[in-house]
């Protein structure tokens, strides 16, 4: 199946999507015009992106001390996404929205993100803009998120520093008042910040006439020191470049400056970067001095309240965790591709049977071989099953802006424990799904002459992108399974025993459905075991087998479910759409669920071999 075919089952067939424009928000779309927005982004995809894939990787982005340069490819293809409407496509018909639901914008993203993630960079500020939409002034969103959502400006997210990865708690960005009258500033509490910020995507570039950062940064108490923890952390507006209140540039830029690029394994398209803020090469004020010595310090705005910005950033973290799961996706799904049409054409060896012992006989394509058919299905197992999940994360946003007070509330709920999942899974099998495709065209590879090698790179990062393995892990099973009083994952529970009740009477399903049921059973087994002492050292010492057991049995019950609507619109399999969707499902079944057992053991027994391991002897 084709991207767009398989887009279009599991939008319209499986979430049913289109039931969608029964709602006001929605009431001006229909089937017709979500496929229009679907063809657009595939066309701008096929012809903006995906020719200049490889040009962006070898082309990286050049800084000479003073801009950043980019290739003409890059800057064509943010220019016709920004004209497409994409970046606002969620967004109200007064701010020049279109309105449309959150899982038809994911979707429609999927093509770009599978021609060219390197190219793509537009989803920061996307994310950054939402942010300021829910929590920002209504200045602050006129000025600095409506300018994000026409493609004027762009956004980043600051959060990391040099001795502070992803250890929040320790940043020491400081922000203070800038004078008297601080809070007067019409654009937000006014502030001076000072410190350096690293592993900025999209940080310094000429795609657009202005950047808006959002900057984590503590402000001081009375005595000048930084308050402990991430309870100290606020939030800020940092503009490359100064504003007025009506969205003008001044002509003066902020105190903000360049201190270099990373130079990356993959996503090489992108820039990242190295941001000072407040050392004084651009003294806002045009003086040196000030309240940090050496220059006055970049001018922010505070975002909601002192104190409060970290719950605030997650607002735009937890989008980008479902932004890196369809990256994530995306890349493997086009290794699949290029590894599929690969294997239909390259001629090696012959069958071990019959006539293939004639030396003579004519060669047989890969894809005749059985264990190239198990790499393919994997990576089709791994890659529509992660995609599947990722659309279903999509449509629960879209309940929870636009359901029932209690379909949202679920929605809600449900977000909470699956969001780790989301960005996590992709990340680790549509990587392994990566080196599959490498592994499927054997030493052209890991050439540069064929593109699989590219998508494992740039596929790399995902598993450091948003929050790492580990702490994904440790917010699944610390936090998201216990919250609450384990109400998300209650819901959660009840709504797989749904699709195995539902598959249940279905011949072809009925051991799959078995199987699910059990598969939940152990792992709220062991839910209960990892916690059983209450020390939290214990339960957590193995939070990644955790987490790739229950991430396994959520896209068995992705499959499962998915299986079974093939089913219900084609009981006798007469198509292969129908064959290959119960076909993954059978492979994801006998293949991938029984993998969750050594994973559980572990965390049943509270294993300490790693949390013991004597650091000498390693």
């Amino acid at each position: 199946m084709t991207l767009r075919t398989t887009l279009d089952f599991l939008l319209h067939d499986w979430l049913d999507t289109t039931g969608l424009t029964s709602r006001e928000r929605f009431a001006d779309h229909n089937r017709e015009t979500f496929d229009a927005v679907l063809d657009t982004c595939e066309r701008i995809a096929r012809e903006k992106y995906a020719p200049f894939n490889r040009l962006v990787d070898t082309q990286e982005p050049h800084f000479d001390g003073d801009k950043v340069t980019l290739p003409q490819a890059t800057h064509d293809a943010f220019k016709a996404y920004a004209e497409s409407g994409m970046l606002s496509a969620a967004q109200d018909y007064d701010i020049g929205g279109m309105q449309l639901p959150y899982s038809v914008e994911a979707a429609a993203n999927a093509f770009f993100a599978c021609a060219s993630v390197s190219i793509g960079s537009s989803l920061l500020s996307v994310g950054n803009a939402n942010l300021l939409m829910a929590h920002g002034t209504e200045l602050q969103k006129q000025v600095f998120a409506h300018n994000e959502f026409s493609g004027r400006w762009a956004g980043t997210m600051c959060l990391s520093e040099p001795q502070a990865g992803s250890s929040l708690s320790d940043v020491a960005t400081r922000a203070v008042p800038d004078g008297e009258g601080f809070e007067s500033d019409p654009l937000g509490a006014r502030y001076r910040l000072r410190g350096n910020k690293m592993w900025i995507s999209s940080g310094e570039h000429e795609l657009t006439e202005n950047i808006v950062h959002l900057v984590l940064a503590k402000i001081p108490d009375a005595d000048g020191k930084l308050v402990p923890g991430t309870r100290g952390i606020s939030l800020f507006i940092v503009p490359k470049k100064m504003v007025n209140a009506r969205g003008e540039l001044t002509g003066v830029r902020n105190d903000v400056a360049l201190a270099g690029l990373n130079h990356k394994l993959g996503w090489r398209g992108t820039t990242n970067t190295l941001l000072n803020f407040g050392e004084g090469k651009f003294p806002v004020d045009g003086q040196a001095g000030g309240p940090f010595g050496n220059g006055a310090g970049a001018v922010g705005y505070l975002v909601g309240q002192p104190g409060k910005g970290l719950a605030c950033m997650f607002h735009m973290m937890n989008e980008a965790r479902i932004g890196v799961g369809i990256a994530a996706t995306m890349l493997g799904m086009a290794g699949y591709y290029a590894s599929l049409d690969y294997a239909k054409t390259r001629p090696q060896g012959r069958p071990i049977t019959g006539a293939g012992k004639d030396a003579a006989a004519p060669q047989t394509r890969i894809i005749e071989h059985a264990d190239v058919k198990r790499m393919l299905l994997t990576q089709k197992a791994y890659c529509e099953g992660a995609l599947a999940l990722e659309l279903y994360c999509a449509r629960l946003i879209d309940e929870q802006h636009t359901g029932t007070a209690q379909d949202a509330e679920e929605a809600r709920l449900l977000l909470e424990v699956l969001t780790p999942i989301a960005k996590s899974w992709p990340s680790e099998w549509c990587l392994e799904a990566n080196s599959l495709a490498i592994q499927v065209h054997g030493g052209y590879g890991y050439t540069r002459d064929f593109p699989v090698e590219q998508y494992w790179r740039d596929n790399r990062l995902n598993m450091i992108h948003e929050g790492t393995h580990g702490i994904q892990a440790m917010d699944l099973l610390g936090r998201k399974v216990l919250m609450e009083e384990g109400k998300g994952l209650t819901l959660l529970s009840h709504r797989i025993m749904a699709t195995v009740n539902r598959c249940n009477g279905i011949p072809a399903l009925a051991p799959h459905a078995k199987a699910l049921a059990r598969a939940l059973q152990d792992v709220g087994v062991a839910t209960q075991k990892a916690w059983s002492t209450g020390i939290p050292g214990e339960a957590l010492a193995n939070a990644v087998p955790y987490m790739q057991a229950f991430g396994h049995t959520v896209l068995a019950w992705i499959w499962l479910d998915v299986a079974g609507c093939a089913l219900d619109n084609d009981p006798q399999q007469e198509t292969l759409e129908t064959q290959g969707h119960v076909g993954c499902a059978k492979f994801f079944f006998h293949y991938e669920l029984p993998k969750i057992n050594a994973w559980l053991g572990v965390v049943q027994s509270r294993d300490l071999t790693c949390a013991t391991f004597p650091e000498g002897a390693f």
